[in-house]
């Protein structure tokens, strides 16, 4: 599996910015993307993720309401594009973001254990 992130770039705080995760490679046909996120010093955390069976999603409390994560409306069960609309971003949201795909076996969609595969990241810089 390939997974590679674009998007990201330097945003005023309150700004927006949409990522892109291309996925490729898939095998299986049962598989979740998520996408986490880690600021210099800090653990990586998970932020959003969605399912290629039902599209279901779900998110970290912080972003409720302001992140929307999606999927291309491919056919194909091979390869994927996802996408994190990022809206009122805040400066300590500042981080690396990454995309990462597997089939989870169930502890939490957000949890980074649960994913083998995954991008080289995409940096978002959130200004005060």
């Amino acid at each position: 599996v390939e997974l590679v992130e674009s998007g990201g770039g330097k945003v005023q705080a309150g700004g927006s910015l949409r990522l892109s995760c291309a996925a490729s490679g898939f095998i299986f046909d049962d598989y979740t993307i998520g996408w986490f996120h880690q600021a210099p010093g800090k653990v990586r955390e998970g932020v959003s993720c969605i399912s290629s069976i039902d599209g279901s999603t779900y998110y970290r409390d912080s972003v409720k309401g302001r992140f929307t994560i999606s999927s291309d409306n491919t056919e194909s069960t091979a390869e994927r594009t996802v996408y994190l609309e990022m809206n009122d971003l805040k400066p300590e949201e500042t981080a690396i973001y990454y995309c990462a795909a597997d089939t989870l076996e169930g502890y939490g969609c957000i949890l980074d254990f649960e994913y083998g595969a995954w991008g080289q990241g995409t940096q978002v810089t959130v200004s005060s």
